[in-house]
């Protein structure tokens, strides 16, 4: 081979690495929204407000709480399930307490089971939208707010479906970052 073909031979390879680099790091962000859009996965979506709609037929929605290895919190549901009307917001409590004697900051990571009623299973507000952070020894009780939208009646895929899993878990995460301290007004000079 020539000196000019190793170059062109080279710079496929670098065009390559960086196509296939390119490629994985784009390949996360893209997951998720393909997972938030379809509920693949068991991925819910999210609503500001409950449907317009609340229908006759009731749905169990179970809840299961866990955390990572090496994550120091208890965590649990407050109740096992509810019994819900299809179109009607619920509000369930999770608790969670840091056992340990640091402050430990957590992001929880869900889905719900099966994967096919994620895509009608709406949260209006959830602490698994922003990280939560314990001090040690603290124990706090966090809301999620939720329905089920009444369309998956209408999905032949599942409108059988009658009981729904909201599974979390907490995975430990790195401590926020300290604001600096504001620093006192200044105090007029007369």
């Amino acid at each position: 081979m020539s000196g000019r073909a190793n170059t062109r031979l080279a710079a496929r390879l670098v065009l390559v690495i960086l196509a296939m680099g390119a490629a994985a790091w784009a390949a996360v962000p893209f997951y998720s929204w393909f997972c938030r859009t379809t509920g693949y996965g068991g991925t819910t979506n999210v609503a500001t407000v409950g449907p317009d709609a609340v229908l006759d037929q009731t749905i169990e929605v179970r809840f299961d709480a866990n955390v990572a290895k090496g994550m120091p919190w208890k965590f649990r549901p407050a109740q096992t399930s509810m019994t819900l009307r299809i179109g009607e917001t619920g509000l369930a409590f999770f608790e969670a307490e840091n056992t340990s004697d640091r402050t430990v900051a957590g992001t929880a990571a869900y889905n719900v089971a099966p994967d096919t009623a994620g895509y009608y299973f709406d949260k209006i507000q959830c602490f698994c939208f922003t990280e939560q952070v314990l001090a040690p020894g603290e124990k706090v009780e966090m809301p999620v707010s939720f329905y089920v939208d009444p369309a998956m009646v209408k999905n032949p895929d599942t409108a059988r479906i009658r009981s729904i899993t909201l599974s979390y878990t907490f995975f430990e995460t790195d401590l926020p970052e300290r604001q600096a301290a504001v620093p006192a007004a200044p105090t007029p000079v007369n």
